[in-house]
């Protein structure tokens, strides 16, 4: 089963981290989410409090096949083991995705360099070097950017597609009414 680790720090986008978790599980993948905070509780933008599955530092990240970084907060950004995890993923050609404001933390990384990417109106100007789009989604080699809250869906299904392929991520979309099924 494919792996895959979405990170929640406090004041996270609700709807990016839990749709997401949730298109993924759909797809088949084994996703766990991950506390950056003190505490495996963690409060979204608008105060839904959740539990993540895991602490940060005990999680054991060597068999994940991408990394998830929902929006919400620039506190995301201020994750030091979180950067160092992300560039050495991203560096060893893992997939690694990130919607909304979390594109910056690809950005400051200088992991968006000249590819294609978007983010939410306005965090363009963190993605370094990269070829900014506003389409809902956008795929560039292992890295997968998306623009917000309202393109969670088809943010969630691309990456569903990058892991278990087209055909399984239309069958989801199916199941969701998002598609109809022929």
């Amino acid at each position: 089963m494919k792996k895959a680790f979405l990170f929640l720090v406090d004041g996270f986008e609700e709807i990016e981290a839990i749709g997401t978790i949730d298109i993924l599980r759909r797809g088949g993948v084994d996703v766990k989410s991950v506390s950056l905070e003190g505490t495996k509780q963690v409060t979204s933008s608008r105060k839904v409090v959740v539990l993540a599955d895991l602490m940060f530092g005990e999680a054991d990240f060597s068999a994940a096949e991408m990394l998830v970084l929902p929006g919400g907060t620039v506190r995301i950004n201020e994750h030091e083991g979180l950067k160092a995890l992300v560039a050495q993923h991203a560096t060893a050609g893992k997939k690694v995705a990130a919607i909304c404001a979390a594109p910056m933390v690809l950005g400051g990384l200088g992991l968006l360099k000249g590819k294609t990417a978007t983010a939410y109106p306005g965090f363009e100007k963190y993605l370094d070097g990269a070829k900014c789009v506003e389409t809902p989604v956008a795929v560039d080699g292992n890295i997968i950017t998306g623009r917000g809250p309202g393109l969670t869906m088809e943010f969630a299904l691309t990456l569903v597609a990058a892991l278990q392929g087209q055909a399984k991520a239309d069958e989801v979309a199916a199941d969701l009414l998002l598609k109809s099924r022929n």
